[in-house]
């Protein structure tokens, strides 16, 4: 995924280019700087309220699609009971962390002349990156066409300086970097939760399905999730409800209770991305996995990424199938975007 760096440049002038073969998502975001404030627990012991209880048990991880090859092979995993917030972390929750903390997110933060040689000091203002549909059909082959880095636009103002959440308590908050997540899942005695847990709840008990809900993206021809209709980018039909962020809980539940497990915002994983994480399962159970120990993607050599899991409301079948239970998804882990937000877990519950 291109970088903050790319947006800025391409406001200060010059161009460049680099490849995001994954859809919906754009490019990774500035260096997150120094964190806000450390972090610690509310409580000693976390709520378990609003969260559902996932027994213990066998699946088979991953989906085996050409367009998807970093999602198999498919194999066995042994994931341990947890317990997982049944919907999205909400602006209203999110609200009441910073309030207690203070805590300032990485699109909020001052940018660092250091970390962006050649770009003029007028044009480093704290940001992030905004889905910005372009008036007509555009090629697919670069992102820009699409997402714009919006000086002033962060949680509070997800699409820029000029909108706000008012009204919007109840919708997942975005525009969090996964610092930004991490450290709201600490203040509540959680964590973020790994890839196999994510998909695990996903599947709702459902094992080897395309979907939470089975095979049939619209079953009864009734849309189950947000994602994008029409003509990507340009034209949403909206024939879902929704042509951005969806107030949470606003589609059925799968078999465990949770909702929004596909679709609507892109969640942050705990795992590190790299696209063969699935190749050493060797026809073996792989017990409780936690990903690999460092971030790669070949697309980005330099760019350490983390696992994102579930598709957003920018997920379309032109471009994008990555809503698709089994998929996966990656970002740099200081990327801030529009699309993107978190829920958490706790182990052994």
């Amino acid at each position: 995924m291109l970088s903050t760096l790319f947006y800025l440049t391409l406001i200060a002038g010059p161009a460049h280019h680099a490849t995001m073969p994954c859809c919906d998502m754009p490019p990774h975001s500035r260096p997150a700087g120094q964190s806000s404030k450390v972090i610690t627990p509310k409580n000693i012991e976390p709520d378990l309220a609003g969260m559902a209880l996932i027994p213990s048990g066998t699946f088979w991880m991953g989906i085996e699609k050409a367009n998807l090859p970093d999602a198999g092979p498919v194999h066995k995993v042994y994931v341990h009971r947890f317990a997982i917030d049944k919907e999205l972390v909400t602006n209203d929750q999110f609200a009441a962390f910073v309030k207690a903390t203070g805590y300032v997110t990485v699109a909020e933060r001052k940018l660092d002349p250091r970390d962006f040689p050649g770009v003029p000091i007028a044009s480093l203002k704290s940001g992030s990156v905004v889905f910005t549909a372009p008036r007509q059909s555009v090629p697919l082959d670069n992102p820009s066409n699409w997402w714009r880095y919006v000086p002033g636009a962060n949680w509070k103002h997800p699409l820029g300086p000029w909108s706000n959440i008012a009204g919007k308590g109840k919708y997942p908050v975005v525009q969090v970097a996964w610092e930004d997540a991490n450290a709201y899942a600490t203040w509540v005695g959680k964590r973020l939760p790994t890839e196999a847990e994510f998909e695990y709840a996903s599947r709702g008990g459902l094992d080897r399905k395309l979907y939470g809900w089975g095979n049939e993206l619209t079953p009864h021809g009734v849309w189950r999730a947000n994602i994008f209709q029409g003509h990507f980018p340009d034209r949403n039909t909206c024939e879902d409800g929704f042509s951005g962020p969806s107030p949470v809980g606003s589609y059925p539940a799968n078999g465990y209770g949770l909702y929004d497990m596909t679709g609507n915002v892109w969640e942050w994983c705990l795992d590190w991305y790299r696209p063969n994480a699935y190749s050493g399962s060797h026809g073996r159970v792989v017990k409780d996995p936690r990903g690999p120990l460092t971030g790669f993607d070949p697309d980005e050599p330099n760019v350490p990424k983390r696992v994102q899991r579930g598709g957003s409301f920018l997920c379309s079948d032109q471009y994008c199938v990555r809503y698709m239970v089994g998929a996966r998804g990656k970002c740099d882990p200081n990327t801030a975007t529009n699309n993107a937000g978190f829920r958490c877990v706790i182990s052994g519950q």
